[in-house]
């Protein structure tokens, strides 16, 4: 048996941490979005395949048998290819996904589709936090005219792509204090987050509430019809069914 786990969520670090446990041969991959990444305890090939092509001579070359997809819960073009190669190959593949997060008491959302929805709901005059990431950050062009903040891991290479833009740099965990800190800091008035789902970064979720912000909640992306999970012990315990 060897396992292709794709990586780049805090589920795919203990899942790989249990694989080598377990002593399963495996191997992890990274998009390479992030440029200085944590290291995993496994053989780590970082960027992109060049495409379904690129995946399934992969596949075939390394001799992997089983792929565990713990990508992030919006990477869905990764996991509606991996799926259908695997598929397509009778190649046993597990999506890990990490439920969902539900608003409750005190949360102010709205629930968006997609990021250009966020120009729908979102004041003229408003200071908008973007906790979204770089790679979608022209999608919400339409929020131009306010002042948008969009956080980063990594210092920009490209300036923001529309006019009243700009970064922050930091690198999680951010706790709630530090959040509720830096909204009040910034002037933020509204939030926009991807629905990832997840204790470690639920934490500006937390905050907003706390301070009253209101929240443009993106849905999540369709999802393949294959196998899923929610946790790395189930993710490791298909692995030994195998």
């Amino acid at each position: 048996m060897k396992v292709l786990l794709l990586a780049g969520t805090r589920e795919a670090k203990k899942i790989a941490w249990g694989l080598v446990g377990q002593g399963v041969s495996a191997i992890a991959t990274l998009a390479g979005a992030t440029r200085d990444p944590e290291p995993l305890p496994l053989p780590t090939r970082v960027g992109g395949f060049g495409g379904a092509e690129g995946f399934t001579a992969f596949v075939q070359e390394v001799g992997i048998t089983a792929v565990i997809d713990a990508t992030h819960p919006f990477a869905s073009r990764i996991t509606d290819r991996t799926a259908a190669i695997c598929a397509a190959r009778g190649l046993p593949y597990l999506q890990v996904l990490r439920p969902a997060w539900q608003a409750g008491k005190g949360d102010h959302w709205t629930d968006i589709p997609n990021p250009q929805a966020a120009a729908d709901i979102i004041p003229a005059t408003a200071t908008v936090f973007l906790a979204t990431g770089r790679q979608t950050l022209a999608q919400f062009a339409g929020l131009e005219g306010r002042r948008v903040i969009c956080r980063q891991i990594d210092p920009p290479t490209a300036p923001f792509p529309f006019e009243g833009g700009e970064f922050v740099i930091s690198r999680p965990p951010f706790s709630v204090a530090r959040e509720e800190a830096l909204f009040l800091a910034l002037g933020v008035d509204w939030l926009v987050v991807k629905n990832a789902g997840g204790a470690a970064s639920a934490t500006k979720l937390t905050a907003a509430r706390n301070l009253g912000i209101p929240v443009a909640m993106i849905a999540r992306p369709p999802m393949p019809d294959a196998p899923r999970v929610q946790t790395p012990a189930e993710a490791l315990a298909w692995v030994v069914a195998l």
